[in-house]
């Protein structure tokens, strides 16, 4: 490994041919890092690389299916063959469940009627994949001088939020399956956080808010670069920046 690579920052950001991972990706990648798009279709994630680099990243493809653990694995292994180490992991793939709805008609999570598979499916990308993708490039980010882990949460998330009668998700339906998971989510990013700090590795989770993409069929109203940009705020902290927090654009979320 030369001198040059082993000095570049390189970042691996999941689910990230389409929507925030993209804009996080895109935005990683006009600071100077090497990023790597983590994408489940091999064809797919080429094409996203390829647009970014058009732009002038140095980014690359590269196959993950955070719901098969092989390819984490797999994943890690191209990694450290490639670069030897890795700065920043975004933990950005997930699924809602319900498919492209916005959340006043995802009446398929209520919790009395839920299908417990269609709970199991997105607690398999949501969470379980969030563990094997961060146990699998454990070891590349302990050798970074500043690894950071940012886990995509959701203010969906927020037990704070979502029991409030007042609050935002008021009057919309309860989730049995996309906001636990998430909630699950902020509980893994604090355990992380608390079992890495000794070794400088900030683990924070962010809420990009209601975002224009595939997954709400687009009635968010904030574009793919608002939402990424906590994100890559997180990605790229101090040494002195905080670890095992919940933040949106506006700074501390309530868990």
């Amino acid at each position: 490994m030369s001198e040059h690579t082993a000095h570049r920052r390189v970042a691996l950001v999941t689910g990230a041919n389409k929507g925030i991972g993209r804009g996080v990706a895109e935005q990683l990648a006009a600071l100077g890092m090497t990023v790597l798009v983590g994408a489940r279709d091999p064809r797919r994630g080429e094409e996203a690389a390829a647009a970014l680099r058009a732009t002038g990243g140095d980014v690359h493809a590269i196959t993950l299916d955070v719901t098969d653990h092989a390819t984490a694995r797999a994943a890690a292994e191209q990694v450290e063959e490639r670069f030897g180490h890795l700065d920043v992991l975004v933990n950005n793939a997930g699924i809602t469940g319900s498919g492209q709805v916005s959340p006043s008609e995802a009446v398929d999570q209520v919790p009395s009627t839920v299908d417990l598979a269609m709970v199991r499916r997105v607690f398999e990308t949501n969470v379980f994949g969030v563990i094997a993708v961060t146990n699998a490039v454990l070891p590349l980010l302990r050798r970074s001088p500043a690894p950071r882990i940012v886990n995509v949460s959701s203010h969906a998330a927020s037990l704070g939020l979502i029991s409030d009668p007042d609050g935002p998700f008021a009057g919309l339906p309860p989730s049995a399956a996309y906001s636990p998971s998430k909630s699950a989510l902020n509980a893994l990013t604090v355990h992380y956080a608390n079992e890495l700090r000794a070794d400088g590795v900030l683990v924070n989770a962010a809420a990009p808010g209601y975002v224009d993409t595939d997954s709400n069929n687009h009635t968010g109203f904030l574009t793919v670069a608002q939402g990424a940009a906590v994100v890559v705020r997180l990605a790229t902290l101090d040494a002195d920046g905080p670890t095992g927090g919940f933040f949106g654009a506006d700074g501390p979320l309530p868990w």
